[in-house]
């Protein structure tokens, strides 16, 4: 067992995908894990993002005022339901992600393969979006956060994505800027053949006008 201020961390939650763990998941370590995961919490070891979920909290920052990025919180919440394989941070959480968003947002959106209501985060007021898509079929690539590699659209996919559904984060004022940078950086080749294979041709061509666009 790990120990983090006297207060012993079964290794098997420890080692969970991004660090994050529902009480459903600890039934193999306790037999009543809701009030002992409340107590680790209560403790410092686990931090509660949101109502039934914790974060396990890096040694390093136990006492601390710790607060893990939205983004990751968001990837880590939604592979305790889908498996961190099948959800991909996209829209405005990969603009974030590939720093084409500077300042921090209050929604997260996570592409994800089935339906899932949205969920009100418990350490600060923000939401967590699951959209429904093929998540195998998204060009994506893994980026390291605080709580693990997590799977993000790329730049390329970000702004189809963006270009397509501007209003889904709520983060519209900071759409045009991102998507101008993200598509300096996207390999146009790609960006084309993205868009014809996903039928998003209308979405490239606002890009490209956003792009262009002084």
């Amino acid at each position: 067992m790990e120990q983090t201020r006297g207060t012993p961390l079964p290794a098997a939650l420890a080692r969970t995908a991004l660090r994050t763990i529902r009480p459903r998941d600890a039934t193999e370590v306790y037999a009543h894990p809701r009030p002992e995961l409340a107590r680790l919490a209560d403790r410092g070891v686990l931090h509660r993002v949101a109502h039934g979920y914790y974060i396990v909290v890096p040694q390093d920052q136990v006492g601390r005022a710790w607060l893990p990025g939205l983004e990751a919180v968001a990837a880590g919440i939604a592979s305790t339901i889908y498996g961190a394989d099948n959800v991909v941070a996209m829209g405005v959480s990969a603009a974030r992600l590939h720093g084409a968003i500077p300042r921090a947002l209050a929604t997260a959106i996570v592409a994800v393969p089935y339906r899932h209501r949205p969920i009100d985060l418990a350490d600060r007021p923000a939401t967590l979006r699951f959209v429904q898509r093929d998540t195998d079929g998204l060009d994506a690539e893994r980026l390291d956060t605080a709580l693990g590699p997590v799977l993000v659209t790329t730049p390329e996919q970000t702004v189809l994505d963006l270009s397509r559904r501007p209003l889904l984060g709520n983060s519209e004022t900071e759409i045009p800027a991102a998507i101008a940078t993200l598509y300096r950086r996207s390999d146009r080749d790609r960006l084309e053949e993205l868009a014809q294979r996903q039928r998003m041709g209308a979405s490239l061509r606002r890009v490209e006008m956003w792009a262009e666009t002084p």
